[in-house]
Order: structure tokens, then C-alpha cells, then sequence
């Protein structure tokens, strides 16, 4: 990915911008409430200015008067979508996420209603990450390689065909659970080139100053389109049967294509791509392990997206053995969960921070509320409870995903990136069996329940670890009457200094 022609390097990421352990105590300097830090904003502040200078001989001063912060915060939430290429772009995904998340929900059905099995659901969702797991890394070894534009018309075609395929067999009444599986395979085998392809493109099309913005709207994107397609999708199911929501999904990929097709090539941040050579993995991967900005992220969402990501399994299970309900239920989850996971994504545009403190937040209450969720008795505040799950799980995603991208050389990012997706999605194969053996099982509750322990468990460790390792310690203080949780240095007593002192004196004795 690009961060403009003939930069041949990231810029080093601002401190406010970078996965971090962040220390700050003063308010007024938090970016999260400072619009000045928001990206795209400076051009318009003097604008901004003159227009309330001459306004205020018109205003009646007793009617209130508009927050200019608001207004340039506003303006910079969607700040990317002046850029012709990444609007086309946008709008093309608009049509295929919707796509996608309306055969997520019948591939899902179709698959229950021919088994009966979560244990089947999870298989599903295995095989279709599992190319992910074992290819992902050299996937990203090729997207470094490779133009990006023109490889993603090759993954996008290759994706709407599975889909038109498997329309056809439902169609037609041929559909068995084997051709599901290897539909959902074949997707997943495109996608390790499509998924780091499609993240890195984004900055040669916006570059480095709005790349955070245009990560956090790609998830807008993506959520909003989770609220149309499981709707449509169990309209769909319910009325006419689940393949006519594979045929939407396969001709929606028109639309992509059709704006990669019309994307202005010269206007693209050009990157210089990575030449042949061996052991291109190996560097990827030293080049990470030497990171911990990048490493622990890394690290944090591969716990969550192994054991805690698994809604398909989780869901399907609620919905049929303890709710009794059927797949409208089951498409009403899913939307309430993108309602939440959409007001996420909106948030990290606006709030322009991804700091290891909002990341380590996020997962440990994403952790809780699925173990709240997971004892809910009723079916309407299990349903309630999914927009908080989507809000601090799509926090979770934004955080790492934008903090990665800005500490990663423009040369790597596309090995980083796949290493990245490789353990969010790749540990599916491992964890979608694992937790859909628990549910059938020991039940849906005992299965969500360990979802969100193990991610509010790997919160609290990687928070701990690095608050140590930083040298830091977690404070608590009342802020207009609300407990008000941080990390600050740690102080170091009189005693712990002379222990200290002590060590390095026997140390250099020992080396002299």
C-alpha cells in the first residue's frame, strides 16, 4: 500500500495515531477531543472561521450557536469520499458487502437446514478461513508483488462465480453440504489474496493523511451493508429460498468491477512494488517479531477471532435450541449486531486515535458483554445486547487494523496485513469446531460464555503484560462523578531503586 509517489517508507506514525500504551492525563490534549488532530480538517478551519466572523451580525445572539468543532468533525468522518477513486471504490462495495453478508446468512441456514448441526455451521465457516490459515502469508507476499488493481478484478470475479454457482445447484434443487463446503472454500481461497489486496489498496488510492479515516469508513461500509443483507436475506429465505440470495450475492460483484474499471489509474498514490526474491516470508515475519506495536495486536485479535468471533456457530445455536425461533431471528441478530458494529466504525473515523489503551478496552468489554449476553434469558435483550457486542468488536477491529497499517512500511504492508488477517480470520479453522463441538455439546450458553472469557481474559493479560513492560500502572480517579480508568508511569519506591542499583552494580562486577 502507498503512502504517496516516491515515498519509500511509511512516515513515522504520529504518537497519538500509533498502537501505544498511552500515558496522557491532561483532557485538552487527548486527540480524541482535539479537532485540530482530525485528518482533512486544517483546509477547512479558516473557512470555518470567516463564515461565523460574517455571520454574527445576522445570528440572534439568544438563539444557540453551532459548535464549529462538530462541523469540522463531521466534515472529517467522511473526509475520504472526496477522492473519486476511493468513492467508486466505496460504492462498489456497498453493492458486494451486501452481497456478501446475504449469503453468509443462507450459506449458514442452507447448512443447518441440511444437517441440523452447529458442529456443520462451524465446518462452513472453517473451510472458508482455512485457505486463509495455510496460504495467507504468501498471499501477502504476491499482493506485494502484484498491482493491486488489477489482481483484485481477478479475486472479485473469481468470488462472484462461486456465488453464481451455488445458486445455480440450490436453483435446481442439486444442492448438497458437500458442494456448500467447497463453495465456501473456494472463496476463501481467493480471499487470501483479496483481503490484504483490498486493505492495502486503500492508501494508493487516499494516501497516508486519510488513510485512518478511510480504514474506519471501509468498516462503516461493511457493517452497514451486515444491516440490509441479513434483512433481504431472511426475506429472501423465508419467501422464495436461500438461492436467490446466492444469486444476488454472485451478480453483485458487478458492481466492484465495475468501479475498479473506472478508477483513474494516474490519480492512484503509485508505491513501488516488491521485486522476486527468497525468503521475502521469513523478512515479513522478522519484520513484525521486532515490533510491538505491531506484535501484540497482532497477538490480541488472533485470541478474539479464534474463540470469540464465531457468530455464526453462536447464533444459529441461540436461535434454534434456545429461542426456538427461526432464520428472521436469526437475520435480526445479525442486524442489530452490524447497527452496533456500524456506530463502531463511525466512532474510530471520528475519533482519529488507535491507541493500545482503546484496543485492550475494547476487547475485554466486548469479552464481558458476550458473557453477559450468554446467560440473557430473554430473546429480546439477547437481541438489545447485540449492538454493544458489534460496537466494541468492531472497535477491536478498527483499532488494530488502522494502528497496523500506520507503523507499517508501505514495502511490507501487504505481508503485514496477511499476517494480520491470517490470525483474525485464519484461526477460524481452529476455533469455529472447537467452539461448535462446546455448543452442541454442553449448550449455546457454556459456548458463547468461553468465547468471551477467552477474549476478555487475553485483554486483561496483554493489557497487564505491556502496562508492565511500559512501565506503567493502571489509575483510577473520579471525573465528574465517573470512575476514570488509565495507565500512568509507575512510581518507583526508595527501596525498589536501591534493589535496582544494587542488581546493576553485581552485573558489572560480574562483567569486569
Amino acid at each position: 500500500m502507498s503512502t504517496g509517489p516516491g515515498i519509500p517508507s511509511a512516515p513515522a506514525p504520529a504518537s497519538d495515531t500509533d498502537i501505544r500504551n498511552d500515558t496522557s492525563t491532561d483532557p485538552s490534549t487527548d486527540p480524541s477531543t482535539d479537532p485540530s488532530t482530525d485528518p482533512g480538517t486544517d483546509a477547512d478551519t479558516s473557512a470555518d472561521k470567516d463564515t461565523d466572523t460574517s455571520a454574527d451580525t445576522d445570528v440572534d445572539t439568544r438563539a444557540p450557536r453551532e459548535d464549529p468543532r462538530s462541523k469540522r468533525r463531521s466534515s472529517a468522518m467522511f473526509a475520504s469520499l472526496k477522492v473519486r477513486n476511493y468513492r467508486l471504490f466505496f460504492l462498489g462495495q456497498v453493492v458486494s458487502n451486501t452481497g456478501t453478508w446475504m449469503q453468509r446468512i443462507a450459506q449458514d441456514w442452507l447448512v443447518l437446514s441440511l444437517t441440523g448441526s452447529a458442529t456443520a455451521v462451524g465446518v462452513t465457516t472453517a473451510l472458508q478461513f482455512l485457505p486463509m490459515l495455510l496460504f495467507g502469508l504468501y498471499g501477502g507476499v504476491l499482493v506485494d508483488r502484484l498491482p493491486k488493481r488489477r489482481t483484485l478484478l481477478f479475486t472479485q470475479s473469481a468470488m462472484g462465480l462461486a456465488g453464481i454457482a451455488l445458486a445455480v445447484l440450490t436453483l435446481t434443487g442439486r444442492v448438497e453440504v458437500w458442494h456448500v463446503y467447497l463453495a465456501a472454500f473456494t472463496v476463501g481461497l481467493a480471499a487470501v489474496v483479496d483481503n490484504p489486496a483490498r486493505q492495502s489498496f486503500v492508501s494508493e488510492m487516499v494516501g497516508p493523511d486519510q488513510l485512518q479515516n478511510a480504514v474506519s469508513l471501509n468498516s462503516a461500509n461493511f457493517q452497514s451493508a451486515r444491516m440490509v443483507g441479513p434483512a433481504v436475506a431472511g426475506l429472501l429465505i423465508t419467501g422464495v429460498g436461500t438461492g436467490w440470495a446466492f444469486l444476488f450475492n454472485g451478480l453483485s460483484f458487478l458492481a466492484p468491477i465495475a468501479g475498479l474499471l473506472l478508477m483513474r489509474p494516474r490519480e492512484l498514490h503509485a508505491v513501488e512494488r516488491a521485486p522476486r526474491g527468497k525468503g521475502q516470508l521469513r523478512e515479513g515475519l522478522r519484520y513484525v517479531a521486532g515490533r510491538p506495536e505491531l506484535i501484540w495486536p497482532i497477538v490480541l485479535v488472533g485470541f478474539i477471532g479464534t474463540f470469540s468471533f464465531n457468530f455464526p456457530v453462536y447464533l444459529s445455536a441461540f436461535v434454534a435450541d434456545v429461542f426456538h425461533a427461526g432464520a428472521g431471528t436469526y437475520s435480526l441478530f445479525n442486524t442489530l449486531m452490524a447497527v452496533g458494529s456500524v456506530t463502531g466504525a463511525l466512532l474510530a473515523a471520528r475519533r482519529g486515535t488507535a491507541t493500545m489503551r482503546v484496543l485492550s478496552a475494547a476487547a475485554l468489554l466486548f469479552g464481558a458483554l458476550e458473557m453477559v449476553a450468554a446467560v440473557t434469558p430473554s430473546l429480546w435483550m439477547f437481541a438489545l445486547l447485540m449492538i454493544p457486542i458489534g460496537l466494541f468488536g468492531m472497535t477491536v477491529n478498527v483499532t488494530a487494523n488502522t494502528g497496523i497499517q500506520l507503523a507499517t512500511d508501505p514495502a511490507m504492508r501487504g505481508r503485514v496485513l496477511a499476517l494480520y488477517m491470517m490470525v483474525f480470520l485464519g484461526g477460524s479453522p481452529v476455533g469455529a469446531p472447537l467452539v461448535g463441538w462446546i455448543t452442541d455439546t454442553y449448550g449455546a450458553r457454556v459456548g458463547l460464555a468461553a468465547g468471551g472469557a477467552v477474549a476478555a481474559l487475553a485483554a486483561t493479560v496483554i493489557g497487564v503484560v505491556l502496562a508492565r513492560t511500559g512501565g506503567l500502572r493502571l489509575s483510577m480517579r473520579w471525573d465528574a462523578g465517573r470512575p476514570r480508568l488509565r495507565f500512568v508511569p509507575r512510581q518507583v519506591s526508595g527501596e525498589e531503586r536501591e534493589r535496582e542499583s544494587a542488581g546493576e552494580a553485581v552485573v558489572g562486577a560480574a562483567r569486569r
